[in-house]
């Protein structure tokens, strides 16, 4: 009888082990994506996101589940959010910019991060660097370095020569934007141009930094990238066109939106790229093995029905080097 009840015993703990491998090797990935935004705002960028895992052989509602929350551009819901996928115990959380990174970053320690399109994420203290980031975020940076932004204002001023007063529209809830104007600080010397900062956490406050832009009567704007700003691109480049400025951006969107020109990498190609860095964590790559890639295409576009309507000639120098000209 003895001998009968631990062969009972010790068949019935190999069913279990059995049951309990089987169990964890049928178990379904679990993707976490924290929108800053809403699903509505460039659908183009998710629908390349879930390109990009099919074409790695991830397929949403067949071998891998998408959790998805949207802060619908309120930056105080990204913390309870970012928790309730920490709660959900997902296997990887995906996030767009600087803010949503942040809010991820500050729920878990453990769960990979896979941040898509923030700006210098080793100075504002994200990852500790490109090559070896550390901790928990991987994934692909927003820029090459500051210096984009000091692109971003030569492209303006090459575009209207003898702009004198430039505004300078940031977000104080963006980190990198802190760096940014340092860094056009000492652009602004060299290109002999005065610069007027403004900020505007979101579009309640957008009317009052334009009424400050004509109250000093800048010549000429520049929009730093921005979750927010790029979410309410369709309202900037309103106000824009009613005080008649001039106004560079960071991404296309806001040009085919009736911006005047736009020089930044293409968010198309950080998505795909992206889901390079979930299939690897997924089939269980530690983040800190993963190098953080930089963005290797960048555009510049120029919307030249803007530019007319503003009585501006776009030197044919800039538009022989535009990658897409909008007429």
């Amino acid at each position: 009888m003895r001998r009968r009840k631990f062969i009972l015993l010790t068949g019935s703990a190999a069913l279990c082990s059995f049951a309990a491998r089987a169990q964890q090797a049928s178990k379904v990935p679990r993707i976490g994506y924290l929108g800053v935004t809403s699903p509505f705002d460039r659908p183009l960028l998710l629908d390349a996101f879930r390109q990009g895992l099919r074409e790695r052989g991830l397929i949403e509602g067949q071998n891998i589940v998408i959790d998805y929350r949207f802060a619908e551009g309120r930056l105080d819901r990204l913390p309870d959010l970012a928790a309730e996928l920490v709660r959900l115990n997902v296997d990887v959380i995906v996030s767009l910019g600087t803010q949503g990174v942040t809010a991820a970053k500050n729920a878990t320690k453990s769960i990979p991060i896979v941040m898509i399109g923030v700006r210098d994420p080793v100075g504002i203290g994200l990852i500790a660097s490109l090559a070896r980031p550390g901790g928990n975020i991987t994934g692909v940076s927003g820029s090459a370095g500051l210096e984009i932004v000091t692109k971003q204002l030569e492209l303006l001023k090459e575009t209207v020569p003898k702009i004198q007063r430039v505004a300078i529209l940031s977000n104080p809830a963006n980190a990198y934007h802190q760096l940014a104007i340092k860094e056009l600080n000492v652009a602004a010397l060299s290109l002999g141009v005065q610069l007027q900062l403004l900020e505007a956490r979101g579009p309640n406050e957008f009317d009052g930094a334009f009424a400050a832009m004509a109250e000093e009567r800048v010549e000429a704007l520049l929009v730093l990238s921005d979750v927010i700003f790029n979410d309410h691109r369709a309202r900037l480049v309103d106000l824009a066109a009613m005080n008649r400025l001039p106004t560079a951006y960071g991404i296309r969107e806001s040009v085919e939106a009736g911006g005047v020109m736009s020089y930044g990498p293409s968010f198309l190609d950080f998505f795909r790229r992206s889901t390079a860095y979930v299939d690897k964590i997924l089939k269980g790559v530690k983040p800190t093995d993963l190098p953080v890639e930089q963005p290797t295409k960048f555009e510049l576009i120029i919307n030249l029905r803007t530019a007319r309507t503003l009585g501006i000639e776009i030197p044919l120098t800039l538009l022989s080097r535009a990658d897409e000209v909008i007429e």
